[in-house]
């Protein structure tokens, strides 16, 4: 073969290996762009100060558009109680109205009533990142699965009173958290330890709202997001 032939040939071949490449890409680029349900791979990293709920907003949109899920609004599942004259937020009704779909293609609810009802498919295997992995759970070395929530079972929010938001999501040194398990896995074998979004309120050396204090009962600061159009 001539050294011309051989350079074509060479061309042809880098040609088909990037174009394979390509083709296997779109399916995940794809599927990303179709998820609307995630939980973070990674908190803030400030403990329970989020930057108040748009803060945590944010968040879930600088990580989605990360991932490739762009073109939607996101909005963590995050509760705020009545304070200072302003009244309380119900984490249900701040996600839109669904269905919910994580990474995989995999529906998770239906609707609001959906996703707070038992029959949800939450669960360790579907409650994924953004980046499609499994959080870890408990029995996993680091256990991540407490999720920042706020609220109570039915998505709303507690009353005004005994701090269950860490201020409103605006304090890493006051207060607690309520959280929920991301694997639906409790220390007790009663449902309500093993609720996705209202198990136990966190605690810690600190008190209940730094980042020490998240790690120490089995969680990362993570946040569940919805697309909520």
């Amino acid at each position: 073969m001539s050294g011309f032939a051989k350079t074509i040939s060479r061309l042809a071949l880098v040609s088909s290996v990037a174009l394979l490449a390509g083709v296997a890409a779109q399916p995940a680029q794809a599927q990303s762009a179709n998820t609307t349900f995630f939980v973070t791979s990674a908190g803030p990293g400030k403990g329970g100060d989020l930057g108040g709920i748009e803060g945590a907003d944010k968040h879930c949109q600088m990580l989605a558009t990360a991932a490739g899920a762009t073109a939607k609004t996101w909005h963590a599942y995050l509760s705020t109680q009545a304070a200072d004259g302003k009244p309380a937020v119900n984490a249900r009704d701040r996600i839109g109205k669904g269905p919910w779909q994580n990474s995989k293609g995999t529906v998770i609810a239906k609707d609001v009533a959906d996703l707070h009802s038992a029959a949800n498919n939450l669960t360790k295997q579907t409650a994924l990142s953004e980046k499609g992995e499994v959080i870890n759970g408990r029995g996993d070395t680091p256990n991540r699965h407490d999720a920042l929530t706020g609220s109570q079972p039915d998505g709303t929010a507690f009353a005004a009173g005994e701090d269950k938001t860490c201020k409103n999501w605006t304090s890493s040194t006051q207060g607690a958290a309520v959280v929920g398990h991301t694997d639906r896995i409790g220390l007790r074998d009663d449902d309500a330890s093993k609720s996705w979004n209202s198990s136990h309120p966190s605690r810690g050396p600190d008190g209940g709202c730094s980042q020490a204090d998240f790690k120490s009962t089995g969680g990362d600061g993570l946040l569940y997001c919805f697309a909520a159009n």
